[in-house]
C-alpha cells in the first residue's frame, strides 16, 4: 500500500462528508437565522424555540435527499472494496 494512495481515500473519504453534510447543515442554518430573525423581531427570546425547527428541517433534508447520500455512500464503499485485491503488501 502506498502513501499517495492512502491520502488520496482519505481526501476522497473528507469530501464525501463535507458533501454529504452540506445540505442538512445549509438547510437547518437557514431555518436557523429564520427563527432568529423572527424571534428578534418579536421580542420572544425563549430558548427551546429555535430547536424544533432546526430538527424538523434536518429530517426533511435527510428525507429529501436521503438517496442521494445513500448511494454516494454506496459507491465509496464499492470502490475501496473494489480495489482491496489491488493493494500489496510491503
Amino acid at each position: 500500500m502506498d502513501e499517495s494512495y492512502v491520502l488520496s481515500v482519505t481526501s476522497q473519504c473528507l469530501y464525501l462528508i463535507l458533501t454529504l453534510a452540506a445540505p442538512i447543515l445549509i438547510s437547518v442554518l437557514t431555518v436557523g437565522l429564520c427563527v432568529s430573525i423572527l424571534q428578534a423581531t418579536t421580542q420572544v427570546q425563549e430558548q427551546t424555540l429555535s430547536f424544533v425547527p432546526k430538527i424538523v428541517a434536518a429530517f426533511v433534508s435527510i428525507a429529501v435527499c436521503g438517496t442521494w447520500m445513500a448511494s454516494m455512500i454506496a459507491n465509496y464503499a464499492i470502490s475501496i472494496i473494489t480495489n482491496i485485491p489491488n493493494l500489496s503488501p510491503r
